[in-house]
């Protein structure tokens, strides 16, 4: 169910221009602000473990997450563009305010190819955290932005590194519009898993679901049999899905567990061989070593109200899968903690 909240906000918030190194904060042992790729600003999130998450400001786009062993859990094409107007190929987008092909915007809405800036003050969350690794962004719309999305917003993103080297995303959409017009809006974090073998993983939690197939003109489907398995290109959109998805990867004994709230979508893609090589910012063979698994709220669109606020939240962990006989136990991860 969406989490939305009719609170006003304090008037003293921070600008979303674009972000220059003399404009960010200063570094800390726990966030690193520094400069990426093509001069890219970006932070590196450390946790004292030895865990690290890297998140640029251009689309506001994480980009890596390392566990305590420097083992990427990511995937980032070796091909990504680093490079305006071009979205980032792999990590984390944010599909803002449009997923996919969903609307009249550019596939993916806008919120992925522009530069964030960081927010020093933001308005308190609800619930304090412990977390010292954490980074909180801004993105408001440009004036090129309301010619082709004619509404004012503020989207506030943290991302947080946890004790245990959980990677959290809570987004914060607030509509702003003065001229007392509501708007909607489709939304996905669009996570790129790293995968050893494709052809070795299975997802579990969305068996049984409906789902509409982008492949077949989002038809609408129920999925067939138990965990999810991959042999060719799948571009589907599970609806009314669990709030915990578990992504298990035989080869590396480990499972991702995908946790999510406001987000009662999850869209699931590999874009296989074809479709792989006709993307010039993905490898030919790439689509092997990853899976797109992303939380998202697709079908119903959010209506927000001026002055309303809706909160989108993901929690990523990656733990080692417990075998029995090749086997991992569903139920264990699931409906474990």
């Amino acid at each position: 169910m969406s989490s939305i909240e009719k609170d006003k906000l304090p008037s003293s918030l921070s600008s979303s221009s674009s972000s220059s190194s003399s404009s960010l904060p200063l570094s800390t042992p726990f966030v690193d602000f520094s400069k990426g790729i093509n001069g890219f600003d970006k932070v590196i999130l450390r946790e004292s473990r030895g865990s690290s998450a890297e998140v640029y400001l251009y689309g506001g786009h994480v980009t890596s997450w390392k566990n305590d062993h420097g083992e990427e859990l990511l995937f980032l094409s070796s091909k990504a563009v680093f490079k305006t107007p071009k979205a980032i190929r792999g990590g984390i987008p944010i599909c803002f305010p449009q997923f996919g092909s969903h609307g009249t915007l550019d596939q993916h809405g806008f919120a992925r190819n522009r530069i964030w800036a960081v927010e020093d003050d933001p308005p308190p969350f609800p619930t304090t955290t412990l977390n010292k690794a954490f980074v909180d962004l801004i993105l408001k719309p440009s004036e090129e932005d309301t010619k082709i999305w004619p509404h004012s917003f503020e989207f506030r993103l943290r991302v947080a590194l946890g004790p245990g080297g959980d990677l959290m995303l809570t987004s914060r959409i607030r509509n702003t519009n003065s001229d007392g017009k509501p708007f909607s809006f489709t939304f996905a974090y669009h996570t790129y898993f790293s995968v050893s073998d494709i052809s070795e993983v299975r997802v579990e939690g969305l068996e049984t679901l409906d789902y509409l197939d982008n492949l077949q003109n989002k038809e609408r489907f129920t999925e067939q049999g138990d965990a999810l398995t991959f042999e060719s290109e799948v571009d589907k959109i599970y609806l009314s899905t669990p709030t915990k998805v578990a992504i298990i990867d035989h080869e590396k004994k480990r499972t991702f567990v995908l946790r999510k709230d406001g987000l009662p979508d999850a869209v699931v893609w590999n874009p296989w061989d074809k479709k792989a090589k006709a993307m010039a910012d993905f490898g030919d063979d790439e689509y092997k070593h990853m899976l797109c698994v992303e939380a998202a709220a697709i079908e119903k669109a959010i209506t927000l109200k001026p002055g309303e606020e809706w909160k989108g939240r993901l929690e990523l962990s990656a733990v080692p899968s417990s075998y029995c006989s090749g086997q991992l136990d569903p139920q264990r991860v699931l409906q474990g903690s």
